[in-house]
């Protein structure tokens, strides 16, 4: 993957774009493209680029355009299918100057218009920019794998793969926190896009194309998540026929991610069922020398060593692995959040950073990874509380209702009387609505908006209006009330946490701050059909979770891994801020003059809170509550990213050498 940017003119009394200013965007990118960088300038538009070379290393250089010119491109990720989309270009008359998969956009632009990125297999961020219609394009892929930023400002629209490009561009342009976006983040765990984080700064949605021209912008969603609406749709074969379907398509999808790459492919591997069966199917298609990556942790409730060595084993893989401890992840949390660019309720992405940059100096550019496979095949405790929660709202006097949480959570059974009391009443609450939208959900987000009870007097008063669930209910498709309810929990999952969390803060951000591209095979669009196309029981069959998932990974996974409880990928989390190796800058942000200054939260609220972490601390660890953990991994990122954003101006970190300069104002084009 790379980094793409850019400025275009959305009016014609605009100024041409500023070349320091595309510098200033391709130096703040460097660490998505540190192989080369390039810019392009006319009277109206400007694109910058930041390359990570994986496919035509010699030839895909951008900013990129057809043959006469007509269409330029800056693009960041890859089309998986691009080597039968040429062919079928060419065949149409479409000729190539080079290999790579860029050109091939171009061309499937010409030849199909919008309808191209509905033939696209891939991931991407891009845009496209035809000088004689004056028309801008701008493209994400289905799921949201590549990040587009958005800020019309001063009759100009900039772009950027982050947010920090953007402000580098144009010192004019407020950097302020979007209210709303907090409200978002502080409920649903992160913004749903369009909605930023920051105020002005919006989100190209997962799915959609939008189109400048002469000042005008349309917008168009090209894919969203389906699943059968009736009995009449949707898989009507047998179980071992969806183990069948489903591994034919993984097997497609791992193949693709495996060869369609000019530098090897290594992959991540963290002990659960869905890395190992990546890493099982990438084997065959990796030759002699196959590496994997894990990462382990000094805190043995969180370890998972024994599995991933089993899998090591079986692959045969050259392996690597980090042992992460808590100050590692306390001392690196700054860089997490300029790169993540949002407020984090985990600490989980900090040891996927680390882990990156391990596979960086190991040579590694590109690594599969097996993240999505719980959105798509129902893998998550939430998909099961919903299932147990809406059988207690049918069931009221069925003497198993409480039977069935002790099996989703075996450790209540040993709890005190008092604690069993308190999971009856969280679990049970809100069963009168066990039909509405977002029934699933209303736990965890109840769990995440308590923590906004820590926010300012002025922050609560500007989002009094603003309902976060709400606004997610209305924008659900017409068709969310005909799908099953594990569908529709799928759904919400996908819209809210898969693209705005896991594949942002925790998944291309952590990768790509050390130019690393992640390979997503879970997330192929035939995949994800056929998952959405099988009946609930063939994915959360009873209470065990990802069912026809397991029954394709065990031919080619250990059965001890096929076997073992799922246990969410967790690291130590807020009690890593505090102790005598704890660094400074987590006491200068959690001040009562840094958090006046940013004006997000209540000082002595939260002074009330970090009092409470560092006597747990103090104690020895003790149990800190779930909704007490996020609280305070919430207001340290908030606060991190307001010194880092708001407060003060990111700009780019080096001046970029340009491979590619093309300056039409100056009638000049030179290649270094």
């Amino acid at each position: 993957m790379c980094g793409m940017a850019g400025i275009v003119s959305l009016g014609v009394s605009a100024p041409p774009p500023a070349r320091d200013a595309l510098i200033r965007m391709a130096g703040a990118l460097v660490h998505r493209g540190p192989d080369e960088q390039g810019i392009y300038r006319d009277e109206r538009a400007g694109l910058a680029h930041a390359r990570l070379s994986i496919i035509d290393i010699d030839g895909g250089g951008q900013p990129l355009s057809d043959a006469d010119g007509a269409a330029w491109i800056v693009f960041n990720g890859e089309i998986f299918n691009y080597v039968e989309l040429r062919a079928e270009l060419a065949a149409l008359g479409y000729r190539f100057r080079t290999r790579s998969d860029t050109e091939v956009i171009v061309q499937a632009w010409r030849a199909w218009g919008e309808a191209a990125f509905e033939r696209m297999k891939g991931q991407w961020a891009l845009a496209l920019w035809e000088p004689a219609g004056r028309r801008l394009i701008l493209s994400r892929d289905r799921t949201g794998i590549c990040p587009l930023y958005l800020c019309e400002h001063g009759g100009r629209v900039l772009f950027a793969s982050e947010v920090k490009a953007i402000f580098a561009a144009d010192p004019a342009i407020p950097r302020a926190f979007d209210p709303a976006g907090l409200d978002q983040t502080f409920t649903l765990w992160a913004p749903v896009a369009p909605q930023g984080v920051f105020a002005g700064i919006r989100e190209l949605a997962p799915g959609h194309t939008r189109i400048y021209r002469d000042g005008t912008a349309r917008e168009r969603c090209f894919w969203q998540p389906r699943f059968p609406e009736g009995s009449g749709e949707g898989f009507a074969g047998s179980l071992d026929d969806a183990v069948e379907m489903v591994r034919e398509a993984l097997d497609a999808a791992v193949s693709l991610r495996m060869v369609r790459s000019d530098v090897p492919v290594g992959s991540y591997l963290s002990g659960g069922l869905d890395s190992s069966l990546v890493a099982a199917m990438g084997r065959r298609f990796a030759g002699e020398r196959f590496q994997t990556f894990s990462l382990r942790f000094a805190d043995a409730e969180y370890d998972e060593t024994d599995f991933q060595r089993l899998m090591v084993r079986r692959t045969g893989s050259e392996h690597h692995e980090l042992v992460v401890e808590r100050r590692d992840i306390a001392r690196i949390f700054p860089d997490v959040v300029r790169h993540g660019e949002r407020p984090i309720l985990r600490t989980a992405p900090a040891p996927l950073f680390l882990l990156s940059r391990m596979v960086r100096e190991a040579g590694i550019k590109v690594v599969l990874t097996g993240e999505g496979a719980d959105e798509v095949f129902a893998g998550y405790d939430l998909f099961r509380e919903a299932k147990v929660r809406r059988f207690w709202a049918s069931q009221p006097d069925s003497a198993w209702r409480w039977r069935l949480i002790e099996r989703l959570y075996p450790y209540l059974s040993r709890s005190p009387v008092r604690q069993q009391a308190m999971a009856r009443q969280f679990f049970g609450h809100g069963l009168a609505g066990s039909a509405d939208p977002g029934f699933g959900h209303d736990t965890r987000w109840r769990t995440t908006g308590a923590i906004k009870r820590l926010f300012s007097a002025d922050l609560s008063a500007r989002i009094a209006g603003e309902d976060a669930v709400s606004s997610l209910i209305d924008g659900l498709p017409p068709a969310f009330a005909r799908w099953e309810p594990l569908a529709q929990d799928q759904y919400l999952e996908m819209r809210t946490l898969l693209s705005g969390y896991l594949l942002s803060a925790q998944g291309d951000r952590m990768l790509m701050a050390h130019s690393v591209e992640g390979r997503f095979p879970f997330l192929d669009e035939d995949v994800m059909a056929v998952a959405n196309a099988l009946p609930a029981a063939h994915k959360l069959r009873v209470l065990d979770e990802k069912h026809v998932l397991k029954r394709v990974a065990a031919p080619l996974v250990p059965p001890e891994i096929v076997a073992r409880k799922k246990q969410p990928y967790r690291a130590p989390n807020a009690l890593c801020f505090f102790g005598a190796d704890a660094p400074e800058h987590v006491g200068d942000m959690l001040s009562e003059a840094a958090l006046r200054d940013a004006n997000v939260f209540d000082p002595a609220a939260v002074m009330h809170l970090v009092s409470k972490c560092r006597k747990h601390a103090e104690d020895g660890g003790g149990d800190l509550s779930n909704s007490d953990n996020m609280a305070l991994v919430g207001v340290l990122s908030t606060q991190l990213l307001h010194h880092q954003f708001v407060a003060s101006r990111p700009d780019a970190a080096r001046p970029p050498a340009l491979a590619t300069d093309i300056d039409h104002l100056h009638r000049a084009e030179a290649f270094a």
